[in-house]
């Protein structure tokens, strides 16, 4: 009998889009890339959820949609390819509304909000997930301003800015995000309250330390 100690993992490729972070993540298999993008305007966010990548269009022409030819009327009903498409030269169009994960012909409006509801990448990005993306590809559009992990019994907290301010009491969600982190483990947890809310005020993307994980004792 053969018992085998190695496996292969599926080639599992799938994007992540992370609304408050403005972060565009790339899986598959065991690895990951991350791409910086430029998200829609105020009142201009898709809407969350799953979507699937149907078509891809090297040098695209750019149909401007009537939200911003009303916006811009003066606008031709037709962009060809070319510096003043704002598409870029790579497009992945999705298969909800009228978004596409697309390059641009603005590179400074990468980690901004300037859009209608597509995802802008560098030039150099998108040419990059066009070469390895494939059709059919699932997108998850998540809104999550506040991650938090538990490594080594230790928790740590990447705060973004609520650009929307969907979430009313910052606090409030973060505790029972723990609640439900170690429920399940059977541990309880304490957190430098005065560092959390210093990130809370003035979250920057960068990965702290608020608390640790405490082993609850044995009851008999």
């Amino acid at each position: 009998i053969l018992i085998p100690e190695d496996f292969l993992l599926p080639e599992k490729e799938y994007l992540l889009i992370n609304l408050p972070e403005m972060r565009l993540y790339y899986f598959r298999g065991q690895s990951f890339k991350v791409f910086p993008i430029g998200i829609g305007d105020v009142n201009k966010l898709p809407p969350l959820g799953k979507y699937f990548i149907v078509s891809k269009k090297e040098k695209p022409y750019w149909y401007p949609p009537p939200s911003i030819r009303a916006e811009e009327p003066d606008l031709p009903k037709v962009v060809p390819p070319g510096p003043d498409n704002p598409l870029g030269d790579y497009a992945l169009y999705l298969d909800r509304g009228l978004y596409a994960i697309h390059g641009t012909n603005k590179p400074e409006s990468i980690g901004r909000r300037t859009t209608h509801g597509c995802f802008r990448l560098y030039p150099e990005d998108i040419k990059e997930l066009f070469q390895k993306i494939s059709l059919k590809t699932p997108v998850y559009v998540l809104y999550e301003p506040f991650k938090l992990a538990i490594v080594e019994n230790k928790i740590f907290l990447q705060a973004y800015p609520d650009v929307e301010k969907l979430i009313k009491s910052p606090f409030l969600y973060l505790l029972q995000k723990l609640d439900k982190m170690t429920a399940s483990k059977g541990v309880s947890y304490q957190i430098n309250l005065i560092t959390l809310e210093k990130i809370l005020e003035q979250p920057d993307g960068l990965v702290h330390e608020i608390g640790k994980i405490i082993e609850k004792p044995s009851s008999f």
